[in-house]
């Protein structure tokens, strides 16, 4: 794992904010609540400190050895016990921790260590982690009769 932070420019003492996300599951067509951990990069930090509506209730800023020891996802202990990494989260997390790198100022948003609890959450758009949107010809848009024509 070191190996693979140093090619990615990263050390153990880079920071990451962490979120916790309100998701959903389609599950034999009933949808079913679960608490996702995931990082979140700067500008998205960002946008929640802009009050923007957002799954999520808690963002902690940690450093990735808090959350990735040697091989091992650690959960902080700001995340309830139910919670559950998001999918591909080693390579989201190298990700956002590159934004804030490049864009240190964003560290300010969330001082290391400390947490963030009070946006704008809300659950009125939900996120359905496995929807599959199927394409139908009723996704056609129906164009004027003379939108392609030399008038």
């Amino acid at each position: 794992m070191t190996k693979r932070l140093t090619e990615l420019g990263i050390s153990q003492e880079d920071y990451c904010v962490f979120g916790l996300a309100t998701c959903f599951i389609r599950d034999e067509g009933e949808i079913k609540e679960i608490k996702v951990i995931e990082p979140i990069p700067s500008a998205a930090l960002e946008a929640l400190f802009k009050e923007i509506p957002t799954s999520y209730q808690l963002a902690v800023a940690k450093t990735i050895g808090q959350v990735i020891v040697e091989d091992t996802l650690q959960k902080p202990s700001e995340f309830p016990a139910d919670s559950q990494f998001c999918d591909d989260f080693l390579d989201r997390t190298f990700a956002a921790t590159r934004t804030y790198k490049s864009k240190p100022s964003a560290q300010e948003y969330i001082k290391l260590g400390a947490s963030k609890s009070d946006f704008n959450y809300s659950l009125e758009r939900k996120r359905v982690l496995n929807s599959v949107h199927k394409v139908s010809d009723d996704d056609n848009v129906k164009q004027h009769s003379h939108t392609h024509k030399v008038l």
